[in-house]
């Protein structure tokens, strides 16, 4: 995929409960508040602040869609997780992300990002089993893969792999925002779940 177009089409917020009637694919991203997600979607989109990148964890509150060459929607789902947002926003993220989950009628995939440093814990498990439960085969994005020694690599792949109960042969792609590696891969794979390549 050659990233020609973007434009932020769609915000929808906790108060919102209608999805928009979009009738291109849509490709999901989900992750943990601090997982780098958005620095993954400015990664993917070539641009530098399409996506908001903070510092402070919990900046994404509302689903974005990214209307990507006119041909597909990325869609950046609130980051989970951070304990100091408020209490009544991180309740209402999840029926807003059960609700996309379960009847957006465009979704085609969802990306699960996680810390390859670290082992995925209570919550990335039960965003892995809502992804499961509506029907999708979550690839896993391993964020900070420049963070992590080559000599640790599999040993960190595994252990995402164990700690989730998932098919060693299921998609788990590397990536770092830092250095732009796996971006290709990732695009690739895109393509692949679009246009059956």
């Amino acid at each position: 995929m050659v990233i020609k177009t973007v434009e932020l089409e769609t915000v929808v917020g906790v108060t919102t409960k209608k999805l928009p009637d979009n009738k291109l694919p849509e490709i999901a991203f989900a992750g943990r508040s601090n997982v780098g997600k958005s620095s993954l979607i400015n990664g993917l989109l070539n641009r530098r602040k399409m996506a908001r990148v903070s510092s402070t964890p919990g900046k994404t509150q509302t689903m974005n869609f990214y209307n990507v060459n006119n041909e597909v929607y990325f869609v950046d789902l609130p980051g989970y997780g951070y304990a100091s947002v408020k209490k009544d926003f991180r309740a209402a993220w999840g029926p807003m992300i059960e609700n996309f989950l379960s009847n957006s009628s465009q979704l085609k995939a969802v990306f699960l990002l996680l810390d390859l440093r670290r082992t995925p814990n209570e919550d990335d498990k039960m965003m892995y089993n809502w992804i499961v439960q509506a029907g999708y085969h979550p690839i896993i994005i391993a964020t900070k893969s420049d963070k992590i020694k080559k000599s640790e690599f599999t040993k960190a792949l595994n252990n995402i792999h164990d700690t989730l109960g998932m098919e060693i042969s299921k998609t788990v792609l590397p990536y770092s925002a830092l250095k732009k590696t796996g971006r290709e891969e990732i695009l690739d794979k895109i393509d692949e779940i679009l246009y059956n390549i």
